[in-house]
């Protein structure tokens, strides 16, 4: 019976994983405490306090949370969450999602041509929604301080991680990815 497993190259140890090239440095991030916020999201926001952003926002400090859709957020934060997982009366519901999403954080002066390589959005206008189609996969796109954070589904991750190689080979060799200009 043929092994299908060699076709797939090997998760790397995502603890110690780093690519660094010039212009453009990812490493993927462990330790964070995610969850999944359905619901009415206006009571969340009153009992947790945490505004949300969409793609390309820009969140700070230890708890933040990115807009997925109008009734869906992801919360993210480094210690864990005193809201406890399950149905609130308040009106939404929380799920623990931790293990099911890796995180990559990318950073550097050439960040914009990464993104142009992944996605047709332009980055410096934020969308209502961080759930987004970047290098052909749906992944959650927004910018912690000065970095870009990329979660995707675990199953995805080493895809994205092998993506993201190539796209920093491109991007160190000084290959653009193709434009459109328009005429008038």
């Amino acid at each position: 019976m043929r092994d299908l497993a060699e076709k797939w190259s090997a998760a790397p140890d995502w603890r110690s994983a780093a690519i660094t090239t010039p212009g453009v440095t990812m490493r993927a991030v462990s330790g964070l405490n995610q969850m999944l916020v359905s619901g009415d999201l206006d009571a969340w926001t009153r009992v947790s306090e945490a505004e949300a952003v969409g793609a390309f926002g820009t969140t700070r400090g230890d708890r933040y949370a990115a807009r997925l859709a109008r009734d869906r957020l992801l919360v993210v934060s480094s210690n864990p969450l005193p809201i406890p997982a399950g149905w609130h009366g308040e009106g939404f519901a929380v799920t623990t999602i931790s293990a099911g999403l890796q995180v990559f954080e990318v950073e550097g002066p050439a960040l914009d041509a990464f993104i142009a390589r992944g996605t047709t959005l332009d980055p410096r206008q934020p969308s209502a929604s961080a759930t987004l189609s970047f290098a052909g996969i749906s992944v959650i796109v927004y910018r912690h301080d000065n970095r870009l954070r990329i979660h995707v589904e675990r199953g995805l991750a080493a895809y994205l991680w092998t993506w993201m190689e190539q796209a920093a080979g491109h991007i160190a060799a000084g290959n653009q990815p193709a434009t459109i200009a328009l005429r008038a």
